[in-house]
């Protein structure tokens, strides 16, 4: 009975301390997060799709907390810390100074990886272990990557997944509209009036999703399409 007894108690004593060091990590962060500028902030993440010949693909995603504009995406069936520190230098140029980049504990983010994105200037944010909503905005971004791409689409192989990944990028980035945007794309839409004619349509991601706008815009479009 008291080897028993000794048991459970050592065992409710560990899960008190977990959950007490889980829940002083969240406030540690949220604390962290509140005092940051939002265009001082990138999130990055991976997620896995499977082919239709079964194998196992990994996507990574970097996302700009500022208008959540999927900045860069790219697929390999083995990533690396030093090939996902070089997707990280893709996204870092001139015109673009970001301070933070917020990442979870995975082993594909080791010690070579860390170093490489203190290099670029960057100070990594790590979530707390098993804490995904501390990374929101890349999980968000992922679900809506599957929900209104992936989950339609059988994949074939690491070329035609890169590929339809980038093309939903692209319309995610220059079309679809966002709430908390106030309804505009994180590359921004122009406001067309009535007046610029009846309403178009053109196809995204092989039919999935459709963009609407006036005839005007395109004619300009068509336009700048052909030159």
């Amino acid at each position: 009975m008291t080897k028993w007894l000794s048991i459970f108690l050592h065992s409710f004593i560990s899960a008190f301390r977990t959950r007490r060091d889980l829940a002083f990590e969240n406030l540690l962060l949220k604390q962290q997060l509140t005092v940051l500028k939002q265009e001082d902030i990138l999130a990055i993440d991976f997620f896995t799709v499977p082919t239709a010949t079964f194998r196992v693909l990994f996507v990574l995603v970097i996302l700009s907390h500022d208008r959540r504009e999927l900045l860069h995406t790219n697929v390999t069936e083995s990533p690396t810390a030093a090939w996902s520190a070089r997707q990280v230098y893709e996204v870092i140029g001139i015109d673009m100074t970001p301070k933070y980049l917020i990442r979870d504990r995975d082993a594909k983010f080791g010690g070579f990886f860390s170093r490489q994105v203190a290099l670029a200037g960057l100070r990594y944010v790590l979530t707390a272990p098993a804490s995904p909503w501390q990374n929101a905005y890349a999980e968000r971004v992922i679900g809506t990557i599957r929900r209104e791409c992936l989950n339609h689409t059988v994949i074939l192989g690491e070329r035609h997944l890169r590929r339809i990944v980038r093309r939903y990028a692209d319309y995610y980035n220059n079309v679809r509209t966002h709430l908390s945007l106030a309804k505009d794309a994180p590359r921004g839409r122009p406001v067309q009036m009535p007046c610029r004619g009846v309403i178009r349509s053109r196809r995204h991601c092989g039919g999935l999703h459709h963009e609407y706008f006036r005839e005007a815009a395109w004619d300009e479009y068509i336009g700048a399409t052909v030159i």
